[in-house]
């Protein structure tokens, strides 16, 4: 593959991209989509506008993290598409805004109310990236507020915003896994570690209970609850145990990947069993990626 080719895939984390398509497929379900009509062909390509601009909108934003980050990044990750002049801040910056520009207008194409939650999270997108991940509370903060729009992407499929307190999940769950990273590069975060096992159990137990409060398929989640406890607490036990960089780096990336579960969880107790496996399929595809490409 062409070095420049391969340094733009790089910038946008290809990894992680099927997680933000994920958090759409739960939010369509939690918008009751499979308790509705048959599905037609106009909402079937609704789904993929909503996944395409979920995509965009996270790529966009993880290609201008770098563009703001390039100076710190010569320090400590040189090898990086930016410092490592593989590719131009100026080019960088035109794909990342490109790409929430395509993003936003996905959205719009579905629904109007769709476009406003793209450009909102656009909006914090931007936040984030230029000024809020500087500060120990509001970054992460505002990383789990662009998680939690891009469910909204996927709720308001249908023109509503039904079941939007379950938004409050992946603003929990984000907001946990960024603690985390803040030891990604010198280590020494126990402190973060025991916050961020906390911060997973309410996420776990608030999917229950909101679950068995909306009278959903609370047993049907269990299972995949499961896995996702798994998939989290063993990387961030070893981490706890072994505080360096490297083991915080697994807790992060095992964080993020297991989103695919989390959205799971939530998705299968508004639709079918079947609907929450093919979710979690997008988990292995992740898992291959990130042997290919970085995921922080």
């Amino acid at each position: 593959m062409n070095a420049v080719l391969k340094g733009y895939l790089r910038l946008a984390r290809p990894a992680n991209l099927p997680t933000a398509a994920a958090d759409v497929f739960a939010g369509i379900a939690l918008a009751g989509v499979f308790t509705g009509p048959e599905l037609s062909s106009s909402l079937i390509i609704s789904v993929g506008m909503l996944v395409m601009a979920s995509v965009c909108l996270y790529a966009g934003g993880v290609v201008l993290n770098d563009v703001f980050d390039y100076k710190i990044d010569q320090i400590e990750r040189p090898e990086r598409p930016i410092p490592s002049g593989l590719i131009s801040r100026k080019s960088a910056s035109f794909y990342g805004s490109l790409l929430l520009v395509i993003g936003v207008c996905c959205a719009c194409y579905v629904r109007p109310i769709c476009g406003v939650v793209g450009l909102v999270l656009a909006v914090l997108i931007l936040l984030y990236d230029g000024f809020s991940k500087k500060y120990d509370f509001l970054g992460p903060f505002n990383m789990g507020l662009c998680r939690s729009a891009n469910l909204l992407l996927g709720i308001t499929i249908l023109g509503t915003f039904d079941r939007w307190e379950y938004a409050i999940v992946p603003l929990l769950y984000i907001y946990a896994i960024t603690m985390v990273s803040r030891g990604e590069v010198h280590g020494n975060n126990k402190n973060h570690l025991i916050w961020a096992g906390l911060l997973y159990t309410l996420v776990i137990f608030g999917v229950l209970g909101m679950h068995l409060v909306g009278s959903a398929g609370y047993l049907e989640s269990i299972p995949f609850l499961g896995l996702f406890a798994f998939l989290i607490y063993r990387p961030l036990h070893n981490a706890y145990k072994t505080n360096t960089p490297k083991n915080i780096k697994k807790a992060v990336i095992a964080g993020v990947l297991s989103l695919i579960v989390l959205d799971a969880s939530m998705a299968v107790g508004f639709s079918f069993w079947w609907y929450g496996l093919l979710i979690v399929l997008l988990l292995p595809l992740s898992m291959v990626l990130s042997k290919l490409f970085a995921v922080t």
